[in-house]
């Protein structure tokens, strides 16, 4: 069944609605590309639209927060994470705002909205933020446990939200745990370690693998901040990583785990992702084949590194 987790933020948040009063939805007049129209219908009178002007928007809601109110920020990732960032800096995180934001449309995934729209240095830019907790979701079932535990945790959260439908892998009764890695499937000689879009890419890619003899493990890292490093660590000491994400390598999933590992003795490692390049217009699937996050490609990546 394949559900996007755009649709499963906005009925989220409508069910959040119910169990916490003093949560509001802040948009900028993107609500039905968000999905956080189904919050509107549902409680319109704790639903904000301030318009094209997302500093603007970060800054009011750093205010509602601090008079109680738990406000969701949502727009497209590039424009959350880059147009606002000053805000989000000053006005959310050096104050440790309870703002939570479910930015969407993030990587390449994006599509036919180009290069310009295609936020691949979102996850950088936030991971460097004193007090900002990162959460990127594989499928929309994950997308809904994360923004539940955004709810429950204090201060900022970022949640990484994907544009497409995709399949859903995740359990209706798993856990969320910031800072904890899930195992999806153990292996002797490689570890793909992936997050958002690229976990399925990574479980089709441990299964051409395992054709050829190699038996890859698959872990999920759900919470890029905090990291998991006990999960990281010790996979290092047994096989090689292969960090796989739809993200620049650079500030991502991979540095982050290529920081846990620096100076310790243990197995190879290696990175795929977007090589410092901007992102291009074109249909999701031919842009995974374009920039490698394919599992054919994280096969050749694997086997280069064993």
């Amino acid at each position: 069944m394949m559900i996007s987790q755009r649709q499963a933020y906005g009925e989220v948040l409508a069910e959040l609605g119910k169990e916490y009063e003093n949560l509001v939805v802040c948009d900028a007049d993107l609500a039905h590309a968000t999905m956080t129209c189904i919050f509107e219908k549902n409680h319109p009178d704790r639903f904000y639209n301030f318009g094209i002007a997302e500093a603007n928007m970060v800054c009011a809601a750093a205010g509602m927060a601090h008079n109680g109110l738990m406000p969701f920020v949502s727009t497209f990732a590039l424009f959350g994470a880059g147009r606002a960032y000053e805000q989000i800096r000053n006005s959310v995180c050096y104050a440790n705002a309870n703002v939570k934001f479910g930015l969407c449309h993030a990587g390449i995934s994006t599509g036919e909205d180009g290069g310009s729209h295609q936020s691949i240095e979102d996850i950088a830019l936030m991971r460097v933020l004193p007090n900002m907790k990162i959460f990127v979701p594989c499928d929309a079932v994950q997308l809904k446990q994360a923004v539940r535990t955004a709810a429950k945790t204090e201060g900022p959260v970022y949640v990484r939200i994907a544009r497409p439908p995709r399949a859903v892998l995740t359990p209706e009764d798993a856990p969320f745990v910031p800072g904890q890695a899930h195992i999806l499937r153990q292996g002797s000689d490689i570890c793909l370690m992936a997050s958002g879009l690229m976990v399925e890419e990574s479980l089709k890619a441990a299964e051409l693998l395992e054709r050829e003899g190699i038996h890859a493990a698959v872990v999920n890292h759900i919470s890029i901040k905090p990291f998991d490093w006990e999960t990281t660590l010790a996979f290092h000491a047994q096989m090689p990583i292969l960090t796989v994400e739809e993200h620049s390598v650079i500030g991502g999933l991979g540095s982050a785990a290529a920081e846990v590992i620096a100076g310790v003795p243990g197995g190879g490692f290696g990175m795929v992702g977007i090589i410092d390049k901007f992102g291009r217009s074109g249909k999701p699937e031919d842009l995974f084949q374009a920039y490698g996050l394919t599992p054919e490609n994280i096969c050749r990546q694997a086997k280069a590194l064993l």
